[in-house]
Formats: structure tokens, C-alpha cells, sequence
């Protein structure tokens, strides 16, 4: 029996322009967040994988074992990071608070320093952002973030029948 699939059609009380609108930006916050969910959470494992192994460090294991942490991070991140918009580093940050807890300013404080997190707070501050952006699902655009990571998280990284997992036996 033939079918044709007709194209989507939205409903909305918005003018035409509004709602044009409300999808370009829609579609931008979630190519963002596709963008950047992968590395959000490798950096949500990788520090709680670096709280785990610090419990009982000295001060100077410490501090080698975030040297050797960081230097692995940035010769597999550098280039991808580097590439990211301003736009994409925003939404990054706020995936990461989500992932950790944190946010990225006392990420930095902690396993750097508090000059060192001042330092990245003002750069961030000429691009029109902030390390101290805190995750609330009463904001908008985070509930937003949450959707879409709900997608990505049900359509790939919870997808038993995704390719290379085996499929579930019964």
C-alpha cells in the first residue's frame, strides 16, 4: 500500500516571522548542544574520576596527577576546543556545570588557582559570558539544554540497538 509522508506542520499563536524565528534559534541552541554534549561529558567523567583518585593525595601527588590529567586533556581536546564559537564555548560551560555540579570558575579555582580562574573569568567577560554560570531548570534556555540532552542521551548513548553494541537478547 503506497504512503507519502507530508511535511511537518506547526501550530502556534506566533506571527509567521516569530515562529521562523523561534526555529532558527531553536535550531542553533541544539546544534550547540550536539556539538558540545560529547565533550561535556568526557569532562564530568574526567573530574569525577580526578575527585576519586585525589581523596587522600598529598598535595604533591596532587598536583602531578592534575599536571598529567591536563597535559592528556589538552593534547586530545586543543584542536576541537579551538574550533568551537563563542556561542558553542557558552553552551559547553553550562553542560558542564550540569555534568559536575560546578561551575567551570571553581572547576578552575580548584585544580589550578583562584589568579589563574580570575584570569578566564575576565576573558570570558569581553566575549559576553561568564565560568560562573550556574545550571537552573527554571531558566528557559536550560530546560531547552535539558530536552535536547534527554534526545541525545535516549537516541544515542542509551540506544542498545545503536551500531557496535550488540542487540539485547531476550
Amino acid at each position: 500500500m503506497p504512503y507519502k509522508e507530508l511535511d511537518m506542520v506547526y501550530v502556534s499563536t506566533m506571527s509567521e516571522k516569530q515562529l521562523a524565528r523561534y526555529l532558527e534559534e531553536w535550531n542553533r541552541l541544539r546544534n550547540a548542544v550536539y556539538v558540545t554534549y560529547p565533550y561535556a561529558r568526557i569532562a564530568g567523567t574526567t573530574i569525577n574520576d580526578i575527585n576519586a583518585h585525589l581523596g587522600n593525595a598529598s598535595k604533591k601527588q596532587r598536583k602531578e596527577y592534575i599536571k598529567t590529567r591536563e597535559k592528556e586533556l589538552r593534547t586530545q581536546f586543543t584542536d576541537p576546543l579551538e574550533n568551537l564559537s563563542v556561542y558553542q564555548g557558552k553552551i559547553l560551560m553550562k553542560l558542564i556545570n550540569r555534568q559536575t555540579g560546578n561551575n567551570c570558575y571553581d572547576i578552575i579555582k580548584e585544580y589550578k588557582n583562584g589568579i589563574t580562574a580570575r584570569l578566564y573569568q575576565t576573558v570570558a567577560f569581553f566575549f559576553s559570558s561568564s565560568l560562573k554560570q550556574d545550571w537552573d531548570l527554571n531558566d528557559k534556555t536550560d530546560r531547552q539544554i535539558e530536552n535536547i540532552v534527554k534526545e541525545i542521551d535516549g537516541s544515542w548513548y542509551n540506544n542498545p540497538y545503536k551500531p557496535g553494541i550488540p542487540a539485547p537478547t531476550k
